[in-house]
């Protein structure tokens, strides 16, 4: 079986200038990030990470490079498995069916942290159970991504990823406030929910859980799957040979967004390491205990909807381009902050940490309206499933970096506890992917004809 391989140009873009979602749906589309964002915001960043590289499953330095390894292993996996159902996706039409399915299934894998008790033998478990939900979620995000041809134009895509991504944090703080609220804060919480056991934390995944079933309704009711003829389904090999040809196809017609790929593989990495590492050393290097980890999240997450909004607006003014290379920069110099006053107390991740986080966001929904402003009408699933294939290719390079930063800590200062060295790893990749985004040239700065 035979397949053309996409033809990228600024005049094919999926998004037509004549399409206006209205606000009504891209509201609706929008509360799936609203209602996925527990995964990312309470599970792998603020509560159950932190949770998860406690005292109670075993000494800091090993907890977090386990912690590290499996985000390593999961971001691998994601690699292999999404050319194919990013692919099947846009064969078989069912984009929409799909995230659904995906959807659910992460709701089930969150509520089911529930069961990973505080004890060193769990830590495997939940080790697995959270690596299983960041591949559910990445492989649920390609298909979230393409769908936003439904809602959005080229004049206003930079506004509805930023108004997507801002939503999502905003969805992050309330779930956060609640949580901290109704059940870890008090003594005793709703239902006589206690810290005994950590079973404040484990009701919080419960809870993590209903909040995605729930708040993604709205999406599946604006979405729809595009009816069209089917095509053969094809299998692994056959996938990967179509993967090879839309990057040659791409090389050929879009030079610069195969380069853009590559940059962005490499910085999206490390603003992933921004946040997944983020309260780890909150916690394990400034002392912070879980519920001030939960206020600083709940701070951090009204700054980066805010500004993360904010900069969509200047993303249709400048470019996306401009946002990702002011994010990079600033994420950079504040890392190196961060690490240099690590001494500092709590105040120092209370002032360089926050700011950091309302870089974070900008930056990827830039990344998001960069290529959805040249993939090709038919193409979004395929091409959003490159992008996603891209990233978690060197999805390790990020933990990596930080668990090698944290080892080489440690062998030059024999300090025991040198996890505040894995911001240097962090930044690393951030500079990586940087160098590479900077010689790219958005389709607004490419003459006419040119790749």
């Amino acid at each position: 079986m035979s397949a053309s391989p996409p033809t990228v140009t600024g005049s094919t873009s999926a998004l037509r200038a004549e399409q206006d979602g209205g606000r009504a749906r891209v509201l609706g589309w929008a509360m799936w990030d609203w209602g996925a964002q527990p995964f990312n915001t309470v599970i792998t960043t603020f509560v159950f990470s932190v949770y998860l590289t406690s005292e109670s499953f075993g000494d800091t330095n090993t907890t977090s490079t386990a912690l590290a390894v499996a985000t390593a292993l999961a971001g691998l996996l994601v690699a292999v498995l999404a050319p194919v159902l990013g692919q099947n996706s846009d064969r078989s039409g069912r984009t929409v069916r799909n995230l659904r399915v995906q959807t659910w299934l992460l709701a089930l894998l969150s509520a089911s942290l529930f069961f990973v008790a505080p004890d060193p033998s769990y830590l495997v478990l939940g080790l697995v159970l959270l690596g299983a939900g960041s591949i559910v979620s990445e492989i649920a995000g390609v298909n979230y991504n393409a769908s936003i041809e439904q809602v959005a134009s080229p004049k206003n895509v930079g506004r509805v990823s930023g108004f997507g991504w801002g939503m999502g944090y905003l969805g992050g703080i309330l779930v956060l406030l609640v949580i901290y609220f109704a059940f870890i804060q008090p003594e005793v919480g709703l239902f006589g929910v206690g810290d005994g056991d950590a079973l404040d934390i484990r009701v919080s995944m419960l809870v993590c859980g209903l909040w995605i079933l729930l708040f993604t309704i709205p999406a599946f009711v604006v979405l729809k799957d595009q009816p069209q003829e089917r095509a053969p389904r094809v299998g692994v090999a056959d996938s990967y040979r179509l993967l090879w040809q839309s990057l040659k196809g791409l090389w050929g017609e879009s030079r610069h967004t195969v380069y853009f790929l590559m940059a962005s593989a490499l910085f999206r990495d490390g603003l992933a390491g921004v946040f997944a590492f983020g309260a780890v050393l909150a916690a394990g290097t400034f002392d912070m205990s879980a519920g001030d980890v939960i206020v600083f999240g709940a701070a951090a997450n009204i700054l980066a909807g805010v500004s993360t909004m904010a900069f969509g607006l200047l993303d249709d003014r400048l470019g996306p381009k401009q946002v990702i290379v002011i994010s990079l920069v600033t994420l950079v110099v504040l890392g190196m902050g961060v690490f240099l006053l690590h001494d500092g107390g709590p105040m120092v991740f209370w002032t360089l940490g926050l700011a950091m986080t309302a870089f974070v966001g900008p930056a990827q929904a830039a990344s998001r309206s960069f290529l959805a402003r040249v993939i090709p009408e038919g193409h979004s699933g395929e091409i959003f499933g490159l992008y996603a294939t891209t990233g978690r290719v060197v999805s390790f390079i990020s933990p990596a970096a930080f668990a090698a930063a944290i080892w080489l800590g440690a062998r030059m200062t024999g300090q025991e506890n040198t996890q505040y060295w894995g911001i240097l790893g962090i930044a690393l990749v951030l500079v990586a992917g940087l160098a590479v985004l900077l010689p790219v040239r958005a389709p607004e700065e490419r003459p006419i004809g040119q790749s």
